[in-house]
């Protein structure tokens, strides 16, 4: 092989190898995001646990709820109370309704995050109607609980210690698994 092939080759394998590492980078960068964000609560990311902590706060905090819906979805939902408030690592619970508008089935989820957002690595659910789809048939209403608790840890950060409101923030939104092809779906 001659010299200026050998340079055209390794050229085109640097090439080569380039799109090849950025396509794995770009393949991987929404759940490298995603699990920046659950990991230190970023952009108000909450955490999930299987159980709130043994001994809480004399410390209160408030929680409030707020619901939104996409433009285009046909439900109604709303919290069944504007907030709660509880000692820091008690466990709180919240309920939230949902109802289909349409005269066809709706799939949504609820896509959720916690203002301000530093507070987000101290909010932790324990359940949540957010962990999957829901299905509505047409007319349905649901109640939808939410079980929850402010980390103790929150008092120890000094950008998070003076907190004494979050706002827990759901807004609903078609699921991805209802804009599958019908073919691609079970009865």
């Amino acid at each position: 092989m001659t010299p200026q092939k050998r340079r055209m080759a390794i050229t085109a394998a640097i090439v080569v190898g380039a799109v090849l590492g950025m396509s794995a980078l770009a393949a991987s960068a929404v759940p490298l995001y995603n699990a920046f964000c659950k990991w230190t609560g970023y952009g108000g990311t909450t955490q999930t646990a299987a159980a709130a902590p043994s001994a809480p706060l004399a410390q209160r905090i408030n929680v409030r709820f707020d619901t939104n819906i996409a433009p285009g979805l046909p439900v109604e939902f709303a919290a069944k109370q504007a907030q709660e408030s509880l000692r820091i690592g008690e466990s709180g619970l919240a309920f939230f309704r949902i109802r289909n508008t349409s005269n066809e089935p709706v799939i949504a989820r609820a896509t959720y995050n916690v203002t301000p957002h530093q507070a987000g690595q101290y909010f932790v659910k324990l359940e949540c109607f957010c962990f999957q789809d829901r299905t509505l048939a047409p007319g349905e209403e649901a109640e939808l609980p939410v079980v929850f608790f402010v980390d103790p840890e929150i008092v120890t950060n000094p950008d998070t210690a003076d907190i004494d409101t979050i706002t827990l923030s759901y807004t609903y939104f078609r699921s991805a698994v209802a804009q599958a092809p019908a073919a691609g779906r079970a009865s």
